[in-house]
C-alpha cells in the first residue's frame, strides 16, 4: 500500500501542476484508467491487470539507457535480417520513447525523428527532427499497454507518407505481437496470471 500512497501523491502534485489525466499516465508509466484511479484516491474500484514500471535507475543513467537501446538495436536488426527489409527513420515517441530512440538511430545510423503523442488527437512530429515521408520507419517506445499510443503513431506515419515497418518496446504489458497491423517486438513480455 505504501507504494500506492506514493502513486496518489505524485498524481495529484501532477494535476496541481496541469498536467491532464493522459500526461499524469504517461509520467507515471500507467494506464489512463489507473491514473483516473490515482487521482481518486484510489476510492473508485481498481483496473484490474496493472502493472506499474519503476524506471528510475535505468533513467538516471545514459550508459545503461544506451545498453537497453543496444539490446532493442540488436532486435531490430534481427527483424531486418529476417525480414529482408530496409528502414530510413528511428522515430522515439515522447517522452520516455526519446532516449532509446536517440541511441538505436545513433547504433544503426539512422536518422531520427520524434512523434508527440496528444490524448485526443493524433499527435504530431517534432520539426526540428528528421522527416518521415517516403521513408521506411521503425518506432520505438519504453512501454506498450494498451497499444493506443503506437496505433496513433503508426496513423500518423501514413498520413505522412511514411512507411511504418516495426515497433519496438523495451517493455510489452500485454500479449500483442503486431500493433495495427505493423510488427511488435520487445525486450521484455509482462503478463498479468
Amino acid at each position: 500500500m505504501k507504494e500506492t500512497d506514493s502513486l496518489i501523491k505524485k498524481a495529484l502534485k501532477f494535476k496541481e501542476s496541469g498536467l491532464t489525466d493522459y500526461e499524469i499516465a504517461e509520467e507515471l508509466n500507467v494506464s489512463k484508467e489507473t491514473a483516473a484511479w490515482l487521482l481518486t484516491r484510489g476510492k473508485e474500484k481498481k483496473p484490474e491487470g496493472e502493472l506499474k514500471v519503476g524506471w528510475r535507475s535505468i533513467g538516471v543513467s545514459p550508459s545503461r539507457i544506451g545498453s537497453i537501446s543496444f539490446a532493442l538495436s540488436d532486435i531490430i536488426l534481427e527483424e531486418v535480417e529476417n525480414k529482408e527489409m530496409d528502414l530510413d527513420v528511428v522515430v522515439g515517441i515522447a517522452i520516455n520513447g526519446i532516449p532509446f530512440a536517440l541511441y538505436v538511430a545513433e547504433e544503426l545510423g539512422l536518422d531520427f525523428a520524434v512523434f508527440r503523442p496528444h490524448h485526443e488527437k493524433t499527435g504530431a512530429f517534432c520539426s526540428n527532427y528528421a522527416t518521415i515521408a517516403n521513408k521506411k520507419v521503425v518506432i520505438v517506445d519504453d512501454v506498450i499497454g494498451s497499444g493506443e499510443t503506437l496505433k496513433s503513431a503508426i496513423k500518423a506515419i501514413k498520413a505522412e507518407k511514411g512507411i511504418p515497418v516495426l515497433c519496438v518496446c523495451v517493455l510489452n504489458k500485454r500479449s500483442m505481437n503486431d500493433v495495427g497491423g505493423v510488427s511488435l517486438r520487445s525486450l521484455i513480455r509482462a503478463r498479468v496470471l
